[in-house]
């Protein structure tokens, strides 16, 4: 047996390819199924099965698309409920490959569909864990009340979490291998390690999960400080419910131009520094500037699902990358068009005066768009309104206008988004963003 993981890293987000006397079986492909194509040819091999842990909410997979490209057979639960074809993979239920037997174990709590996956051969067993074991913590319960073909409260899921975690794995030795689907940066989960994998004795040990604790321990401590639920989460589930079109198709209707007159919103890529030189009116800057920034997760905490915009690029160079990150979210179904930008009736950003804000703090309103769960750590500025940025587009009309508006975070990112928001709400505002600069206000 060989496994490959594969990770994107801007959504901590692993698949594999398991192969096995030449066939190839994949859990939990992300939206571009190149590179498992791409292992396989390398392999000389065929892709004959795809496994879906659950439906994902956090990314598009591929499922349906290389089913329709190389024929392998779609495996997943059947409480998932899916509308492309589908053989159902539930407890106890094998898949021949090559010479391995994979096995499915229900494994609810983070979704009422979940499974896991064990595979044994000579030297070990492995564990393909999809979003119910990660490896420090266990997968969120509060992402399938409003989506999905089997909806549950988030006490029910915990409830179901506790009872995964205390019997599904119970006979399974301490040597086996975990393999998530989610590492550290996921919003899938709360404290999650940067590790990519683990053993199932180390998790035993470590994982807060495994320790002796009653079931309402267990579910308080689950429920307790969970991450913001960014705006397409449910969209993607029932996205993955139904299956993405091919992504090359759907790139492929894309119109791309050089263009300054746009209506209707306009999310700007590119870095800070260029966005605030010159940009269109009413535009977001959500940067795209490294391999590693969390683009998709901003663009689909900030813009709704279904609704319309227009991306400007840097260049038209990166135009494939950018519209590839795009949909890794399905967002470029509701992607209108893309742009590069000419130097006409652009838009700059104005420049704090620091001195004068450090002197007189009190002539700004600030704004403070960090998440709950950083705010309640303690506050930078006594005086500053929270507004986490994934809710400000909601809550903007209770910021006060009588004042210059300051937007900060906890390093700069962020309020790049943060303030560019506020400035096509407020265009007669002076709408400042104190970028990096908060680092010189932290730990006073």
């Amino acid at each position: 047996m060989k496994v490959k993981q594969f990770e994107y890293k801007p959504l901590a987000h692993y698949s594999y390819a398991i192969l096995s006397k030449g066939e190839i079986a994949l859990i939990d492909p992300e939206r571009d199924p190149s590179q498992y194509y791409a292992f396989a040819k390398a392999n000389q091999a065929k892709i004959v099965a795809i496994i879906q842990t659950h439906p994902h909410a956090d990314f598009v997979s591929s499922h349906l698309q290389i089913h329709q490209e190389t024929g392998a057979t779609i495996y997943n639960s059947q409480k998932l409920g899916a509308d492309y074809p589908y053989t159902s993979f539930d407890e106890g239920d094998e898949i021949n490959l090559g010479d391995l037997q994979l096995v499915a174990i229900d494994t609810p709590g983070h979704s009422p569909d979940s499974i896991s996956i064990y595979v044994q051969d000579a030297e070990a067993g492995v564990l393909f864990t999809g979003d119910c074991l990660f490896i420090g913590d266990v997968g969120r319960p509060d992402l399938r009340e409003e989506s999905g073909n089997m909806q549950a409260k988030r006490e029910e899921l915990a409830e179901m979490m506790y009872h995964t975690i205390k019997n599904k794995f119970e006979e399974l030795p301490d040597d086996t291998l975990i393999y998530p689907a989610h590492g550290a940066g996921s919003l899938c989960g709360k404290s999650m390690s940067d590790a990519n994998s683990s053993t199932l004795g180390a998790e035993r040990q470590g994982n807060w999960a495994f320790k002796e604790q009653s079931k309402q321990e267990f579910i308080d401590t689950l429920l307790d400080g969970q991450p913001f639920i960014p705006s397409y989460f449910s969209y993607d589930v029932e996205l993955n419910k139904t299956g993405a079109p091919s992504l090359n198709e759907a790139l492929s209707k894309i119109p791309f131009q050089a263009n300054t007159t746009v209506n209707g919103l306009i999310v700007d890529v590119r870095d800070e520094a260029n966005f605030k030189k010159g940009h269109l009116p009413q535009s977001i800057n959500i940067m795209a500037i490294s391999k590693n920034a969390k683009f998709e997760t901003w663009l689909g905490a900030i813009v709704k699902p279904e609704e319309p915009f227009t991306l400007v690029l840097d260049s038209k160079e990166n135009k494939e990358d950018l519209l590839n990150r795009v949909a890794k979210i399905g967002y470029e179904q509701q992607l209108e068009q893309a742009i590069t930008l000419t130097a006409e009736d652009l838009k700059e950003t104005p420049a704090l005066d620091l001195e004068h804000f450090k002197n007189h703090p009190d002539a700004y309103t600030i704004v403070d768009i960090r998440n709950q769960s950083e705010i309640a750590e303690g506050k930078v500025f006594e005086t500053a309104l929270a507004h986490p940025l994934n809710e400000l587009r909601q809550s903007w009309d209770q910021i006060p206008t009588d004042r210059p508006i300051v937007v900060h975070c906890a390093g700069g990112y962020r309020s790049a988004a943060g303030s560019s928001i506020l400035q096509a709400k407020f265009p007669d505002i002076k709408v400042y963003d104190l970028s990096d600069d908060i680092k010189k206000f932290q730990n006073q």
